[in-house]
């Protein structure tokens, strides 16, 4: 029976985005104007925040509302009309709607811009703006309108509608007594009760709008985060631009350690004596009564590099002494151009005095 086998390239799986974005990945989507970020939310407490003002600045509006009408009609009975008193009579009108709806364009002013810069901060970016043809094509175009961020987007306005409208509904039903005899009331009573009303429901509305813009916003950072996962290989190429390859870092590293270890070996004919361990560990120090306060290290290693050591040193004629102790505690406690610590100062001073008799005899 003939054996059938499907060769898989592995690199497939790297592709898969599911890793999360990288500090890197994110600041670029920023630029980019890509960010988490709902259009409803803004609106809705606009919307929340200017009804709540009808109720807390109610004298404010209905003093303008009524010196901007009783002031027209006054106006407008008494007025001889000619082009300058029309002009003068519309400037009026519209400098006293301007006053009155102060209020609402610093609210909308200013929840606009909170309300944008709670969601992702403060952002000034032109890339949005930038001409891209891929945008004129009309298979993307088409993706888009059918894509699946476009139905949730029709379900949430079928929501929000129907959200309204129950709303709209419940309160309507409940003032439905008081709104069959509204007819039988005052004008002021009838001007008052609607003006409730209204309120009433625009701040309902509001309320629940608003709700819905933060879950709104939260499935907005969901779908966001899910739009900049990166793959494996993604994080890898990443790594690669901005550290370098790893491969010629590696390469670098290991040039520059060879470097250092040729420099150190340059220093060992230099050295007094060398200590051993004997097999493991091979210290070389050096001292110089004019120039050094103590005894210094020019040399140390550990295996191959102790076994190499030795060598250089019987090359040169360097003394060669084993003391295990000395030598371990020499190599865990100090480094390449230290001077010896203090408390190995009677041991190092015994094995130097040692070399000089040695040398002395020569």
């Amino acid at each position: 029976m003939q054996a059938y086998r499907f060769r898989l390239d592995l690199q497939l799986f790297n592709q898969e985005k599911t890793e999360k974005a990288t500090p890197k990945k994110r600041q670029e989507s920023r630029k980019k104007g890509q960010v988490a970020k709902s259009a409803d939310l803004p609106g809705a407490f606009i919307l929340l925040f200017v009804f709540a003002s009808f109720f807390m600045l109610g004298g404010y509006y209905r003093q303008h509302i009524f010196g901007l009408f009783h002031s027209l009609f006054e106006d407008w009975l008494l007025l001889q009309v000619t082009p300058q008193n029309m002009m003068n009579l519309l400037m009026n009108v519209l400098m006293k709607c301007l006053i009155m709806l102060i209020p609402i364009f610093a609210i909308v002013m200013v929840i606009g811009v909170v309300g944008n810069v709670v969601q992702f901060g403060f952002l000034f970016t032109g890339e949005p703006l930038k001409m891209q043809l891929k945008k004129l094509n009309p298979i993307e175009g088409f993706k888009r309108i059918f894509s699946m961020r476009s139905l949730v987007e029709f379900l949430k306005s079928i929501l929000k509608v129907a959200i309204i409208a129950i709303l709209v509904y419940v309160t309507v039903i409940n003032e439905w007594d008081n709104l069959l005899v509204l007819s039988m009331q005052p004008i002021e009573r009838i001007f008052s009760f609607a003006a409730g009303l209204t309120v009433k429901l625009g701040i309902l509305i509001g309320a629940v709008l608003a709700v819905l813009a933060y879950f709104d916003y939260m499935y907005q950072r969901y779908e966001h985060e899910k739009s900049i996962k990166m793959s494996k290989q993604d994080i890898k190429d990443e790594y690669k631009k901005t550290e370098g390859d790893p491969l010629i870092k590696s390469r670098i590293r290991e040039r520059q350690r060879k470097m250092a270890l040729q420099r150190m070996m340059q220093e060992v004919p230099k050295a007094d004596v060398v200590i051993t361990n004997p097999t493991h560990f091979a210290i070389a120090l050096k001292y110089d009564v004019e120039k050094m306060d103590a005894p210094t290290i020019v040399a140390k290693g550990m295996d191959h590099v102790a076994l190499r050591i030795k060598e250089i040193a019987k090359e040169h004629g360097v003394i060669t002494m084993e003391n295990k102790p000395l030598a371990r505690a020499l190599y865990e406690r100090a480094e390449i151009g230290d001077t010896i610590p203090g408390d190995l100062f009677q041991a190092v001073a015994e094995v130097l005095a040692y070399v000089y008799k040695m040398k002395g005899r020569v």
